[in-house]
């Protein structure tokens, strides 16, 4: 079974890449992050034809989370329980699999924007109130997949250059402690359960020609509960989309589970 995550950056603009992606690999699971379009404007019936069933939290121009699965899910829940929020960003749906259902949740996390800012200070907020949400998920569902943008890179290895970036948002020591927070709930990062090459990374800035110089973050993952970690028998970064006409500045990350 293969779970993915991909920060679309625009649905409206994206939907032929994504579907031709998912035509290329046909995963089990997706789940996208900034859709940037209200719920009536999700693209239900076009991933119904490539065989995708589709639950999504959509919010016009910005933010927005979808989970698309080949098997249909039950028991969805919209943003994070007990935040008040009205950007959405948390999706959950839990999904038949092999050996078990999988809770599955999609998180675009805050940006934080700049060190210190009123929107720095929500993301730490966010990021609290979505370890109290796992805390409980992960009682309730042990075979718990989070996936999405955490707009952190969690160590010096999954940023270009950690000298130029140091105490800047991202890579900040209050945010990589949120960001490990959740793992010390009982998650783990999968792809760093491998061995990976330098530098992988999962997003570039369009600018300053970031991609072809590989300036980039690993600021996407995937992380699994213990019960899934152990059943993970890859993780990777599929960089070749973000190379293509028009793309997002994210890389789709996937994650292998089983034979």
């Amino acid at each position: 079974m293969k779970l993915a995550t991909w920060n679309i950056n625009s649905l409206n603009i994206r939907l032929q890449h994504v579907l031709d992606w998912l035509a290329a690999h046909p995963v089990d699971v997706l789940c996208l992050q900034e859709l940037k379009l209200a719920d009536d404007k999700f693209p239900h019936e076009a991933f119904a034809q490539s065989g995708y069933h589709a639950v999504w939290a959509g919010q016009k121009t910005y933010n927005g989370v979808a989970i698309l699965a080949r098997q249909a899910g039950r028991d969805s829940v919209r943003n994070i329980p007990g935040l008040e929020d009205p950007q959405q960003r948390a999706l959950a749906w839990t999904i038949p699999a092999p050996g078990g259902d999988i809770r599955v949740i999609c998180v675009y996390c805050p940006n934080g924007q700049a060190v210190g800012s009123d929107k720095y200070e929500y993301k730490l907020r966010w990021y609290a109130a979505l370890r109290e949400w796992l805390k409980g998920e992960l009682d309730l569902h042990p075979r718990l997949a989070v996936l999405g943008d955490y707009n952190v890179a969690p160590t010096d290895a999954d940023v270009h250059n950690p000298e130029k970036w140091e105490g800047q948002v991202h890579v900040s020591e209050p945010e990589r402690n949120a960001f490990f927070s959740l793992v010390e709930l009982g998650l783990a990062d999968a792809f760093r359960l491998f061995e990976q090459p330098p530098k992988t990374f999962s997003w570039w800035d369009y600018r300053q020609l970031a991609f072809r110089r590989n300036a980039g973050l690993r600021i996407d993952h995937i992380l699994l509960s213990n019960s899934l970690a152990g059943d993970c028998k890859a993780c990777e970064i599929d960089k070749e989309p973000r190379g293509g006409g028009q793309p997002s500045d994210h890389a789709p990350v996937i994650a292998t589970l089983g034979d």
